[in-house]
């Protein structure tokens, strides 16, 4: 199932941006083949709960084994896309460096995701989702008025600027090697795509309508009409209503007489009618004083919070008794699906070796090339 059906992809298992591209990879519908290390690495929780890594099986080979490398070249002969997230220069060292892969397999595309990119003066350094998000200045964007930059978890960097565009890269340049019978390198830089994810606001700047001070800007909590206000229950309503029909309708069902929303100077006062007003109720009952509105103003939902229209598209789905979201995006003949829960390290490993015609798997075993798991 799946658009992706028929691709194979072999995943050099890392951690964060990478394992949640070939999530995504898989659950378009590829077949992708997690390589770890015996025991596994650094991990947030259980396996069975690293939801990062669902939708494959997972394969424990040692590495630093060349009878492994030569395992993992048999695999990639047969594959369509490797993908690993290594510091630049180590996949060479192993042995499974794009000119070693591409000896076994000249259609292959070849998956780099890294912080800094491959080359300039930064690439041999370790860094975090907050670090490149500060370099490329999209850290810089976020966060109130006169305030500190504010950290939006992992999601802008590793996930946005990172998975996503390794994602397009690789299937870009699948597209390309079934027309040329070549594949190429995809190199997917972190701080490349956060940067990327500003260009709307770089031509905003450059026209003078964005200004580099947070929270001073249309988008960014500066107007009083696109901000969130503390409920009666201490929680909080998101309100979005930029255009002007929209507006009006927020004011009619908070039954209100504000100031004109077109005198900047006035927006003091408009902030602080909001303020008051949204303090009055719960969230519940502001929620269910918007509910179908055109007011664009909704409810700020826990993690994997319930929403009835969420549960109507099956937003969040419990699966392996894990609440998570499901598959996404949505394809009409060939959907999405959840398939193999996250497996432990080496759950799959003889199987998956020999489903994809590795030779000589009994002496992998023997040698400690590879592990199966308990």
């Amino acid at each position: 199932m799946g658009p992706l059906d028929g691709v194979r992809v072999v995943e050099l298992a890392g951690i964060g941006p990478a394992p949640f591209a070939c999530m995504l990879l898989a659950e378009l519908g590829a077949e992708v083949l997690r390589i770890e290390r015996p025991g596994g690495g650094l991990a947030m929780g259980p396996p069975e709960l690293e939801l990062v890594n669902r939708g494959r099986r997972n394969v424990a080979m040692d590495l630093k084994n060349p009878a492994a490398i030569d395992a993992v070249l048999q695999l990639v002969a047969g594959a369509d896309v490797l993908v690993e997230g290594f510091r630049p220069g180590v996949a060479e060292r192993l042995g499974l460096g794009p000119e070693a892969c591409h000896e076994v397999n000249p259609k292959l595309v070849y998956g780099r995701m890294t912080g800094w990119g491959q080359d300039g003066p930064l690439a041999q350094t370790a860094g975090h989702d907050i670090d490149y998000l500060a370099l490329s200045g999209a850290l810089h964007l976020i966060g109130r008025a006169g305030g500190p930059p504010q950290v939006p978890a992992n999601l802008l960097g590793d996930f946005a600027g990172g998975s996503l565009y390794l994602v397009v890269g690789v299937l870009a340049a699948l597209v390309e090697a079934r027309g040329s019978g070549q594949g190429q390198v995809v190199d997917a830089a972190i701080v490349d795509g956060a940067a990327h994810l500003t260009t709307m606001l770089l031509g905003a700047q450059a026209g003078g309508s964005w200004k580099q001070e947070r929270g001073t800007n249309l988008l960014d909590t500066g107007a009083p009409f696109y901000d969130v206000y503390e409920t009666a229950d201490s929680q909080y309503m998101a309100v979005g209503a930029l255009e002007p029909q929209f507006y009006d309708e927020l004011i009619r069902l908070l039954g209100i007489t504000v100031p004109d929303r077109y005198d900047l100077a006035s927006w003091p006062e408009l902030r602080k009618v909001l303020t008051e007003t949204f303090a009055q109720r719960t969230r519940a009952e502001w929620t269910e004083v918007f509910d179908g509105s055109d007011a664009c103003v909704s409810p700020v939902l826990p993690l994997a919070g319930e929403h009835p229209h969420l549960a109507a598209r099956g937003t969040f789905v419990e699966k392996d008794g894990v609440r998570q979201a499901a598959p996404t995006p949505r394809f009409s003949r060939t959907p999405s699906q959840l398939t193999e829960p996250p497996a432990r390290p080496g759950q799959h490993t003889r199987a998956a070796l020999t489903d994809w015609g590795v030779a000589d798997v009994d002496e992998l075993f023997r040698s400690g090339a590879a592990v199966q798991a308990d």
